[in-house]
């Protein structure tokens, strides 16, 4: 009888453990977040659901699940997504031994988000379209401008995808905002399309279904020049804006304390050393980064007040619909 209880009780917790799933929201791109998640998995024992949207999406549906959350975390996006998610009270504070290698400004003072990696925009510009046209690739906001390149450019939707809000808000940093909408009013008479997500216009551009992708510069390498496609990455001079890409906790989702362990997880060295297989630059300073990868000292970037962008988010973002979507 004893044998029997103890062979039941060792079923049940395996069962319980075995059981341990973390359902998860994720802005990054479809073949790369299984390189860190497959990683948690095979380092804890803990499976992982995950969903992929754009960040903008995961913030309208984190919104609209707020009264019954149906996962318990947010990983990637930029961080005014997530000081937006803030604001509205959708996240929970949770912070992390390991914030302690995080500098302040690429963490939330209360804990609701925490950043883990950094992305510069750019140009991703087919070199092939470039000696066909006979002209260099861009190097400031205006060479997008050029007759040349009209209906060439292709850059996801500000409000789907937290890479072209990005673009939106670093435009509206560096020119001041009536300025960015005036010239965004000239830009949307070069763009052929807007995407949903903010790397799709990589793949684009480096099969040379457009000329020019506007994305973050890890994008234009990792989906890009990495695969072989015929890309040259350049930067504007202006400058150029930038994300720290942060995760977060979905308050009242339902695993917060596996959640937690994630976030340890994703904070490492260990983990952020992953990042080398996607050039992005990790935030942690003891993990390791790609030969090439762009790093925040490399180009000319504009100072982000991510607060005020994500307090800002919904009023832009409804000026940009208003104004360059239904204005045309």
């Amino acid at each position: 009888m004893k044998r029997f209880l103890l062979v039941a009780i060792l079923c049940f917790a395996t069962l319980i453990f075995a059981e341990q799933v973390l359902h998860m929201y994720t802005a990054l791109d479809e073949n790369e977040w299984p390189i860190y998640v497959k990683a948690f998995e095979q380092a804890t024992g803990i499976k992982v659901n995950v969903v992929r949207m754009s960040s903008g999406e995961i913030l309208a549906r984190i919104e609209a699940e707020s009264k019954n959350p149906r996962a318990s975390i947010w990983f990637g996006g930029p961080a005014v997504d997530h000081i937006a998610a803030k604001k509205k009270g959708l996240l929970e504070p949770y912070k992390s031994a390991a914030t302690e290698k995080v500098p302040e400004a690429f963490k939330d003072p209360e804990g609701y988000w925490v950043g883990f990696y950094f992305g510069a925009i750019g140009f991703g510009t087919n070199t092939e379209h470039l000696k066909q046209l006979k002209v260099d690739p861009p190097r400031s906001w205006y060479d997008l401008l050029k007759p040349e390149f009209k209906g060439r450019i292709a850059v996801a939707y500000p409000y789907t995808s937290g890479t072209a809000y990005t673009v939106l808000a670093a435009l509206v940093a560096i020119m001041g905002e009536d300025e960015a909408f005036k010239y965004w009013k000239e830009l949307d008479k070069q763009i052929h399309h807007y995407t949903k997500s903010g790397s799709a216009p990589v793949t684009e551009a480096g099969l040379g279904e457009v000329t020019i992708a506007i994305a973050f510069a890890h994008d234009i390498i990792a989906k890009g020049i990495a695969k072989g496609y015929p890309l040259v990455l350049t930067f504007p001079k202006e400058p150029t804006g930038y994300e720290i890409g942060a995760m977060s906790l979905i308050k009242g989702g339902p695993e917060p304390e596996l959640a937690k362990k994630f976030i340890d997880w994703m904070l490492s060295a260990e983990a952020q050393s992953l990042f080398k297989q996607w050039y992005r630059i990790p935030i942690n300073p003891d993990a390791e980064v790609a030969p090439g990868a762009v790093k925040m000292q490399d180009v000319n970037v504009v100072s982000m007040d991510f607060d005020y962008f994500g307090r800002e988010k919904d009023r832009l973002i409804e000026r940009w619909k208003e104004e360059i979507e239904y204005g045309k």
